[in-house]
């Protein structure tokens, strides 16, 4: 039978994911040295070429793929096991690590916690806050045992490493200043917002929603200024220098000379989903809190 070394093939998935042996080594607290050593010595083991030169890098032969599409579903089970000894060990207690997005923090994570405080005490959460690129690297390296994203945001559900449940479709309010002639107007679309400023990030995830958003109404938005925080978006609203989408998660940082109207019609949403390790959802502290997160309930 082929010898299948667990370490080496962690090395083998972290190269994939990181694209250098460089990146890899930093990683795994290695050396680039070592990192080459480990990955010849699995070649030899399977007696398959893993590797091969591509400029001054290396890239992974598909024989190298191949391996890790089963390797997936070894660290699959790896973590299953490791969730049902550490359910035996502890029973309800343990401890969760959980990476979220600024807005998911008070919106979703700390009314879970203060749920969970009180049906299971001796469950602990700890909270890292880090947008999605930087929280999925951190589940693939182990360091949080569950992150939060915008599904647009999240690797495919074909990801073998990652299982993904979906938590919530979170509805876009538009915020007008309380004095804009639309501010009370019933029956608002967001196409009556047509010819509007609009405020929203010059790049990233909040500039794709807006944007697409208002395509999906029939109109493209025309950006009168650049803000990427809420506290800075709904400040130029308040001073009636723009409208703005916000989600309802970003509820707290709602504004007095601010309005937001709920849009009776084509009402734009951002789908918040958590993602593990693959087979970790089936230990009894991650099922917890995966629990708490689904129960919590948006105003």
């Amino acid at each position: 039978m082929t010898d299948w070394d667990i370490k080496k093939l962690h090395i083998l998935r972290t190269l994939n994911e990181r694209g250098t042996v460089t990146a890899t080594a930093e990683a795994l607290l290695m050396t680039p040295s070592a990192v080459s050593q480990q990955l010849s010595n699995l070649s030899k083991q399977l007696g398959v070429q893993l590797l091969e030169a591509h400029g001054r890098r290396v890239r992974l032969t598909d024989a190298a793929h191949l391996v890790l599409r089963h390797a997936e579903a070894v660290f699959a089970q790896l973590e299953r096991a490791d969730a049902e000894l550490s359910g035996y060990l502890q029973g309800e207690a343990g401890e969760v690590r959980v990476g979220a997005f600024s807005t998911a923090v008070p919106a979703l994570v700390v009314p879970a916690v203060r749920a969970l405080r009180a049906s299971h005490p001796a469950l602990e959460v700890r909270v890292r806050e880090a947008e999605a690129a930087e929280s999925y690297a951190l589940l693939s390296a182990g360091d949080v045992d569950l992150a939060l994203s915008l599904a647009a945001h999240a690797p495919t559900a074909r990801d073998a490493r990652f299982t993904r449940v979906t938590l919530l479709a979170d509805p876009l309010d538009v915020a007008l200043p309380v004095a804009h002639p639309l501010a009370t107007t019933p029956g608002l679309r967001l196409a009556d917002l047509a010819d509007e400023p609009w405020i929203f990030g010059g790049s990233g995830p909040w500039s794709e929603i807006t944007r697409t958003a208002c395509e999906a109404a029939g109109f493209v938005p025309e950006q009168a200024h650049s803000a990427a925080g809420w506290t800075a978006i709904l400040a130029m609203v308040e001073a009636g220098m723009g409208v703005a989408l916000v989600p309802r998660m970003a509820a707290a940082e709602r504004r007095t000379g601010v309005v937001t109207r709920v849009l009776s019609a084509d009402q734009p949403r951002r789908h918040v989903i958590a993602a593990v390790r693959r087979g970790s959802e089936e230990g009894t502290a991650v099922a917890r809190v995966l629990a708490a997160l689904k129960n919590v309930q948006q105003n």
